[in-house]
């Protein structure tokens, strides 16, 4: 019975657990999912809260430091000196053995230390505040690229999912056509080459179902992972393609002035800069003085046999205060070659970070371009496609009237079944270059 009642409470533990995780997502509910539970991007939370962490190390180095040490030594043979003997009456010229101490000693000792000034401290807490920085920065550029990579994931399980339901269609209507033609032919109405033609159009069409059908099976593991869930987790997309992308169709964010400061990119370019100035300032730090003070005092105890527990065991205190300046002199040109080489990383990063700006004009132009053609595309795939359809239909009809030829027809059902691919292709493009736009200009808007 125990082991009943445990079972059932590890199942139902489980259940619970499992619908922690939705059944049914949105694109923005995959990409707010995403954000709390992909791994790349909780690694990045990781990463702010290790750098906070390093921050306070960094400040508590000058901060008061207090320590404690206890030390016990047992002699287990005692070292021997010699004196003259004539000190205890001896004769001269001779010497006595003696030993100095005890067989036995401890010391128990607590030091305060105080760092009074060091220019690399000052340094150190100023790169802490820049690390952080940085690590707050990367949080914001993982998270884009994690949102990019949902919105394509998704994108792409929405392809393949149409992709089927329009193939379906597709084949449905084909193999009704090859079952009409193959009973004219029969009667002697038709020629065998007829059936052949459609024969090929339908066997082309169900290898590409096939297919589809597996890269489905693919994106759908692609957008579990991206997610951060089991990459055979079932879920379900409420979203459709051409929805998606009318929304995403907002061409007046074209017109705005490109703001490559405020890119994530741009920022961490000039994070890196801000670094290579906090370590030339170091170099240079590393020729000031450096004064510190400490205050210790403890107890020392001396005796032949282990009696340091006992209470009526007699202890010796002392205590020391005192000021440790530690001022460079000379380093054979160490400290100023060091300068120097960080004076030319800081050049070669001041030169990485006019280059980013002009790469990021770039790259926002492009992605606008690319963004631009992606819409206009879809407007002329969406032409296409209903030119596509009444062409094909009006060859099936002359086909079955006995003026267009088989041939004619394959053309048109091929025609028409590229237009259908390339409107969906287009949907797509819509929304992942107006994600791409959005990850580069660090700018995500309401549609």
């Amino acid at each position: 019975m125990k082991h009943q009642l445990l079972f059932c409470f590890l199942l139902l533990f489980s259940f619970g657990y499992a619908q922690d995780i939705p059944s049914s997502f949105s694109l923005q509910e995959a990409i707010d999912y995403a954000l709390e539970n992909n791994r790349q991007s909780k690694n990045a939370a990781r990463d702010i809260d290790a750098a906070k962490q390093q921050k306070w190390e960094t400040t508590a180095t000058g901060l008061p430091q207090l320590d404690a040490t206890v030390n016990y030594q047992n002699f287990l043979k005692q070292q021997v000196s010699v004196i003259p003997a004539e000190f205890f009456g001896g004769n001269p010229g001779e010497f006595a053995e003696v030993i100095f101490g005890t067989k036995q000693n401890a010391t128990a000792t607590a030091t305060l230390n105080q760092l009074l000034f060091d220019g690399s401290y000052i340094v150190g807490l100023q790169s802490a505040k820049v690390f952080l920085e940085i690590s707050e920065n990367a949080k914001v550029k993982t998270d884009l690229e994690v949102r990019k990579a949902v919105i394509n994931a998704y994108g792409n399980v929405l392809l393949s999912e149409e992709s089927l339901e329009i193939l379906e269609k597709n084949i449905n209507v084909l193999e009704k056509n090859l079952y009409e033609t193959t009973k004219i032919y029969e009667n002697g109405l038709e020629e065998e080459e007829s059936v052949e033609q459609l024969q090929i159009t339908l066997s082309n069409l169900k290898s590409n179902l096939n297919n589809t059908e597996r890269l489905r099976g693919i994106a759908y593991q692609m957008l579990n992972i991206t997610l951060g869930i089991e990459f055979n987790a079932t879920i379900k997309l409420t979203d459709d393609l051409e929805t998606l992308a009318i929304q995403n169709i907002a061409l007046q964010n074209l017109d705005t002035e490109n703001d490559v400061e405020s890119t994530i990119d741009y920022k961490i370019a000039a994070n890196d800069t801000k670094s290579k100035e906090l370590l030339l300032k170091l170099e240079k730090s590393k020729a000031l003085p450096s004064l510190s003070a400490f205050l210790n005092g403890g107890y020392n105890s001396f005796n032949d046999d282990f009696v340091f527990l006992d209470s009526k065991n007699r202890w010796f205190g002392f205590s020391t205060v005192g000021i440790n300046l530690n001022v460079p002199i000379f380093s054979s040109g160490k400290r100023s070659a060091a300068t120097q080489r960080a004076k030319i990383n800081l050049e070669k990063s001041r030169d990485d970070l006019t280059e980013t700006q002009q790469r990021l004009n770039l790259q926002i132009e492009s992605a606008k371009s690319n963004y631009r053609f992606a819409v206009e595309d879809y407007t002329n795939k969406k032409q296409n496609l209903a030119l596509a359809e009444r062409i094909e239909k009006k060859n099936q009809t002359k086909f079955f009237e006995g003026i267009s030829s088989s041939f004619e027809l394959r053309q048109a059902q091929t025609q028409l079944y590229t237009a259908q691919q390339e409107l969906l292709q287009t949907m797509l493009d819509v929304i992942n270059t107006k994600a791409e736009l959005e990850t580069i200009t660090n700018k995500i808007s309401d549609n």
